[in-house]
């Protein structure tokens, strides 16, 4: 069989190809599972409860079969977007209306289409996605249709007493690269930051805002753990949009991961470009997502649910996998990004003696499946010459999920720090 160098580039091994083959994939038999990998998020009792009641609604009042019976637009059910469009102008005094959104077939799908509507071959140009703050979420690494369309900026880096780390970005080196490259056709970042947890403060965010006007590209925002759903961000931080920014939401971290929709609000031209992408590629979104969840996001209720149920549940899922890990760990060197938001802790482990991608394997022996930090460090020059990423993070790091029952995790950040003593240059 042979296939195009696109159809390579789709099916060769890659970082999200690996973590989501995880997610299904059973272990050997006789290995109890740890599951720390993945971004499945958790069960919560508040939330399901909701969704049951309004499935049941829709049930008595028959709305669910003229759901499932017919195709919407490829921009998703108008019905929706307007509920969406009320709601955003209300809430934060956003001049837009349907006509600034779209629906897609999940977050995942909108960020290719974005990535490639903005990044890859225009005319006799190349242009790239530039990532102002590495590292950064697996799923974005391999998106591109072109190769070597992502480029990236190092984050600098201030440590803490507590064995705590922040990320933060560095605006001069973000600046002189726009100002040295004009083949960027869009910058680019998740907030809360998959895998670290971070959180770009309003600061930040208003920053990379002006730096975009000023180079006439797109800012594109990925707000898929952010406000006001599904509202898992500890820090203080306000949601943010202008014309300039594009901003990518899901339903998936609100308890919704299989149904797979993704909320896009940009200016009309954008809209309209991605309604065409998805009327070629899949004719239209699934309505069902969007069916369960315009009255709930409307009344304010999907808001509500997020700030009082699932921000503190979350919340307090990390204090303890964060009390797991100093325990554990103690007489160890180690240290964990500040906890921020997102439903991960980023633990870095500097006396690693292998790899993250070794140590993963090892891992995944004993049943702890995490995700190694290699696959969320991409875009950098050293990188297409064939070194490593020129950040002292990289291969030392580990992605967990704190999802997971209580017991699950202590566990598995238990055989974690266990296997890291025997892989110590500090043996314990």
């Amino acid at each position: 069989m042979e296939i195009s160098d696109l159809g390579k580039k789709l099916t060769e091994r890659s970082g999200i190809l690996s973590l989501m083959d995880d997610l299904g994939r059973p272990l050997p038999e006789g290995v109890t599972p740890y599951p720390l990998g993945g971004g499945n998020p958790a069960r919560i009792k508040e939330v399901e409860e909701l969704y049951e009641r309004r499935m049941e609604r829709m049930l008595s009042e028959k709305e669910f079969l003229s759901v499932i019976s017919a195709y919407d637009a490829p921009q998703g059910r108008m019905a929706f977007l307007r509920m969406l469009a009320s709601y955003f102008s209300a809430r934060y005094s956003w001049n837009i209306t349907e006509k600034n959104i779209a629906v897609t077939s999940g977050s995942q799908m909108s960020m290719f289409f974005l990535f490639n509507l903005f990044g890859g071959r225009c005319g006799n140009r190349d242009k790239k996605i530039l990532f102002p703050l590495m590292p950064e979420y697996v799923g974005y690494a391999d998106q591109g249709i072109y190769k070597d369309m992502m480029r990236s900026i190092p984050s600098k880096l201030e440590y803490y007493e507590d064995h705590t780390f922040k990320y933060i970005l560095d605006k001069e080196a973000v600046s002189a690269y726009l100002d040295e490259h004009d083949d960027v056709g869009a910058i680019a970042f998740s907030r809360p930051t998959n895998p670290s947890g971070n959180v770009l403060t309003d600061d930040e965010v208003s920053f990379l805002s002006d730096e975009a006007e000023k180079h006439s590209i797109p800012l594109i925002v990925d707000n898929a753990y952010g406000l006001p759903f599904p509202s898992i961000i500890f820090s203080e931080a306000n949601i943010m949009w202008n014309e300039n920014i594009v901003l990518s939401m899901s339903l998936s971290k609100i308890g919704l991961p299989s149904i797979r929709t993704g909320i896009v609000i940009a200016r009309k031209d954008i809209i309209e470009a991605l309604s065409n992408i998805n009327a070629i590629v899949s004719l239209t979104a699934g309505s069902f997502g969007q069916a369960l969840t315009g009255d709930l996001i409307a009344s304010g209720v999907l808001a509500e649910i997020s700030r009082n149920a699932v921000m503190p549940f979350y919340k307090a899922k990390s204090e303890k996998c964060q009390e797991y890990i100093n325990t554990y760990f103690e007489g160890t060197e180690y240290f964990y990004h500040r906890s921020e938001g997102s439903i991960f802790i980023w633990l870095y482990l500097p006396q690693l003696t292998i790899s993250s991608i070794e140590f993963y394997q090892k891992l995944k022996e004993k049943g702890v499946i995490t995700v190694p930090g290699e696959y969320s460090f991409y875009g950098s020059e050293e990188q297409r010459r064939g070194e490593a990423y020129p950040h002292p993070h990289y291969n030392r790091c580990l992605r967990l999920n704190y999802s997971a029952d209580d017991e699950i995790v202590r566990n598995g950040i238990r055989i974690i720090s266990l296997l890291y003593r025997e892989y110590s240059q500090k043996k314990q």
